[in-house]
């Protein structure tokens, strides 16, 4: 008996070594894969997912042999063993199932066969749809494994192997829904069923508006059958007796109608919910040119940057070089040097730049991969948003990163949005640090914090007035500051059922406006930042221990914001 018990657990021991050795290079495959499938190497996706295949099925061969069997099965003692078990057929299924068949996807529709001559080839991607629906469903169920693989009680080594396995999946199956949604979203939004026409607007985020920016420019982005044009390109004079006769609601109307958004572009996006400021565009076209636009587009000097940087850059008429390197200052700070009292010149400069860029982007590309992740960091970075007017690809697009919409659900969530009030465009030379924590999953309720630290790093060399002075401000306001300040309205959009305690400003507690969002409470804060100065804002809340991950979207200003978030995730409400 003792001479079987001994060769039983040798058995399990070199089981476990194989299986241990066999599920790391796996992992390193399945990881590899995955790497090489976002970078669009799909020779080197499709060999990581042959390596990964072998190595996970060696490992499902050694945790099923009738010894490990055995051991899996004893009460408590057995559960590490049972879980390497759960572990290794996720990992086999995850190569077998989806990442074999993803590389040979990602062979068909490679951004080299995707985008040709300057057209995006719709019917192939249209033509992946079905397949890639299937591995998305297929990742997902995963993914639902992965998280039902039960404690492995006392070995801490294979609960690591647990946690780093359901972040794996989560990440790839996050990648395969989107990759899913855009195969069926890309093709009717970019024309394979008829001419479509977006409103396109470029944002000025050196004058903060909700969604991001200042809307400083316009122009009409055509797709037929995958292939770009542009065109209609012009300044934001040319809306500025353009009304938007529609409604947005009550609570719209409570917290922005004193900015009259309906009637003053300069205001209408002041919400951060994009579909509103994208339906008062389309409007305020279509009653100033009579044509409607089947969805808008909103995209900023440093998404533009981004893809300059995959295409290369442009030289203006005059000789001028506008390159990655350079294109953000010079719209959003050299222009308004060089044009300090003339407008309308500086108007032309910018649109002149717009239309450059434009053109070059939907040109021809000699690295779609380098165009595909300028786009991709674009998203991530909140600098590109999509609204369409087709209630069925609207409802998909708010599923994504693109539309910029107020959830609707229950979730944690602080989303810090400013909105210049001084009529300048100091904003260029605003930083901001946002923090939100909160206290443990017990009870119904949870006291949290937002942290927000706004610093004000305008330059000492004189500005023209209109970057520097405070024009916005309405004349009943009876205040007078220095040259350089900021004047910013501070709104925190909170989670559902949140009670703001106290609102604190540089130490002193001071009164905020509250105001109700897509059934978020809104709290607003205004601040004044003289130059070189900080404004220090803290709202103290409690908020109801909802499930779900936190959220903390970020607006896209000039400098990227990355927030601190010290949340835990609760598993119930």
């Amino acid at each position: 008996m003792v001479l079987l018990i001994l060769g039983l657990g040798c058995w399990v021991a070199v089981g476990a070594l194989q299986a241990k050795s066999n599920l790391e290079q796996a992992r390193g495959s399945a990881q590899e894969a995955k790497d090489s499938l976002l970078a669009a190497d799909t020779k080197a996706a499709a060999a990581s997912a042959r390596d990964a295949t072998d190595s996970a099925q060696a490992a499902r061969d050694a945790t099923h042999s009738l010894a490990w069997n055995i051991v899996a099965a004893v009460p408590w003692l057995g559960s590490p063993f049972k879980t390497g078990q759960q572990i290794t057929d996720v990992v086999s299924g995850l190569a077998t199932n989806v990442l074999q068949p993803a590389a040979d996807v990602g062979v068909t529709i490679s951004p080299d066969r995707l985008y040709k001559d300057g057209r995006v080839d719709v019917d192939l991607l249209r033509s992946q749809e079905a397949q890639l629906s299937t591995l998305a469903e297929k990742a997902t169920r995963l993914n639902a494994e992965a998280g039902a693989i039960q404690d492995p009680h006392y070995l801490s080594t294979i609960g690591d192997a647990r946690t780093q396995l359901q972040g794996q999946i989560a990440d790839l199956t996050s990648i395969l829904e989107n990759t899913a949604l855009a195969a069926r979203l890309v093709p009717p939004m970019m024309g394979a069923d008829g001419p479509r026409t977006y409103f396109m607007g470029f944002q000025t985020n050196a004058e903060a508006r909700g969604t991001g920016g200042l809307l400083g420019g316009f122009g009409v982005l055509r797709f037929d059958n995958g292939k770009p044009t542009v065109d209609t390109l012009g300044s934001n004079i040319d809306l500025a007796d353009a009304l938007a006769p529609i409604d947005l609601g009550l609570e719209y109307d409570q917290q922005y109608g004193f900015a009259n958004p309906f009637t003053d572009f300069r205001n209408s996006n002041m919400s951060p919910h994009f579909p509103y400021a994208a339906q008062i565009w389309r409007t305020m076209w279509e009653q100033q040119t009579g044509t409607k636009v089947d969805g808008v587009i909103a995209i900023d000097p440093v998404a533009l940057s981004y893809l300059l940087g995959a295409v290369g850059p442009i030289t203006m008429p005059d000789g001028e070089v506008v390159s990655k390197d350079n294109v953000v200052e010079l719209t959003e700070s050299t222009a308004y040097k060089r044009f300090p009292t003339d407008q309308l010149a500086r108007k032309q400069y910018l649109q002149g730049i717009a239309n450059a860029v434009v053109n070059k982007i939907t040109g021809q590309v000699k690295s779609p991969r380098q165009l595909l992740d300028a786009l991709g960091k674009s998203v991530s970075e909140r600098r590109i948003a999509v609204w369409s007017s087709v209630p069925e690809e609207q409802r998909l697009l708010e599923t994504t990163a693109l539309s910029h919409s107020i959830p609707d659900d229950d979730a944690p969530y602080a989303a810090v949005v400013f909105n210049n009030l001084g009529g300048n465009k100091l904003d260029y030379y605003l930083k901001s640090q946002i923090e939100y924590a909160a206290d443990d999953c017990k009870g119904d309720t949870r006291a949290s914090t937002v942290t927000v630290k706004l610093t004000n790093e305008v330059p000492s060399e004189p500005l023209p007035d209109y970057v520097a002075g405070d024009a916005g401000l309405s004349p009943d306001v009876p205040i007078e500051v220095p040259k350089g300040t900021n004047i910013i309205s501070v709104r925190l959009f909170a989670t559902k059922g949140a009670n703001l305690s106290a609102a604190i400003l540089n130490g002193q507690r001071v009164p905020a406006i509250v105001s109700t969002e897509r059934g978020h409470p809104v709290f607003e804060v205004q601040v004044i930042i003289p130059p070189g100065q900080t404004g220090d804002i803290s709202y103290q809340l409690s908020e109801p221990t909802a499930a779900g991950a936190p959220r903390v979207p970020v607006q896209p200003l000039v400098e990227p914001t990355n927030p601190r978030v010290s949340v835990p995730e609760c598993s119930h409400n």
